[in-house]
């Protein structure tokens, strides 16, 4: 598939968009049948080696590429991917989707925040103010008003923490590292993670949350499972790393910023549909701060363009 214009672009993008917000709620059933830590690593592997096509027919592979910096660098990356996933991939258990959709979205004012606190960058008025924004909608859409999280949101938010470490320190690498294979080994990275995490954990890599151990064909083979892991591998992080680096050729970075904030949207709009989850108007208050926030965040800071990772955006992780 070639991308030809900005108008081919950015459908494109909005079906990106679309497929992240919606896989929540894949994700939220399908984790009601596997463990976190065993979907993730199914997901990723697969994802990983439907990247491995790509590279191929890339010029990268035709470069002397630096083998050790990028096993270093990948490592890092994708432990924070990994932490970010399994947040918010378990806060789903104890929180609705709408939430864990829009505290995610926070990863875009804290990547500023904490910029500042552990590296000095000193974010701009516009960033402070997006940061204040999204932080109201934050405490609006989790408490109702009443200063009182549930321990999803919580997970979840440690989740958008996580994601926004991984930008940070993919903004260091990505200046200096070739970025198809960089985004290669830090997929196979969270796969081998989230299997070492599954394996040592002591439970079962396959059961049903609730229920006594079966075997694991009972469920891996389901549809819902098998149509879950394909969506969030192949679409949601596969074709979402080749649609962004593709489309930015043809569209500026605050436009693709613009596009990504409707990301919680579709997740509340899934989770209305087929979960009948409602915010309630505190709710969507809340969510609507902190739309606002990340787009004064990400829109406003003139001295350092959006730039949006595939994997940061990701919905399940994401």
């Amino acid at each position: 598939m070639t991308i030809t214009t900005p108008k081919v672009a950015l459908y494109i993008l909005i079906f990106v968009s679309f497929v992240w917000g919606a896989e929540f709620v894949l994700v939220d059933i399908t984790i009601a049948k596997l463990p976190t830590n065993t979907f993730n690593a199914i997901r990723f592997f697969l994802a990983g080696l439907a990247l491995l096509p790509l590279f191929y027919f890339s010029k990268e592979r035709r470069q002397t590429l630096p083998i050790k910096p990028l096993l270093i660098a990948g490592s890092l990356l994708g432990f924070f991917l990994f932490l970010g996933f399994y947040a918010q991939t378990e806060g789903m258990r104890y929180t609705s989707v709408s939430n864990a959709g829009f505290i995610t979205g926070m990863a875009v004012p804290l990547v500023s925040l904490l910029g500042f606190i552990f590296f000095k960058k000193r974010p701009t008025v516009a960033v402070w103010c997006g940061i204040i924004v999204a932080t109201l909608g934050l405490y609006f859409l989790t408490t109702g008003g009443e200063f009182h999280f549930n321990n999803g949101d919580l997970i979840v938010l440690a989740c958008a923490f996580a994601f926004a470490f991984h930008l940070i320190f993919t903004d260091k690498f990505a200046k200096k590292l070739p970025i198809l294979s960089l985004s290669i080994v830090q997929i196979f990275a969270v796969a081998i993670y989230c299997l070492s995490a599954a394996l040592l954990s002591g439970d079962p890599l396959f059961y049903l949350v609730g229920s006594e151990p079966v075997e694991w064909h009972k469920h891996i083979f389901e549809p819902i499972i098998i149509f879950s892991i394909l969506v969030t591998a192949l679409l949601g992080t596969s074709f979402a790393y080749w649609a962004q680096t593709s489309c930015q050729q043809f569209l500026p970075s605050h436009k693709v910023a613009m596009v990504f904030a409707s990301e919680p949207i579709f997740a509340h709009g899934a989770a209305w549909l087929f979960l009948g989850e409602h915010l309630g108007w505190l709710g969507f208050i809340g969510a609507g701060l902190i739309i606002t926030g990340m787009l004064i965040s990400e829109l406003g800071d003139k001295k350092h363009p959006p730039t949006i990772n595939p994997l940061d955006q990701n919905a399940t992780g994401g």
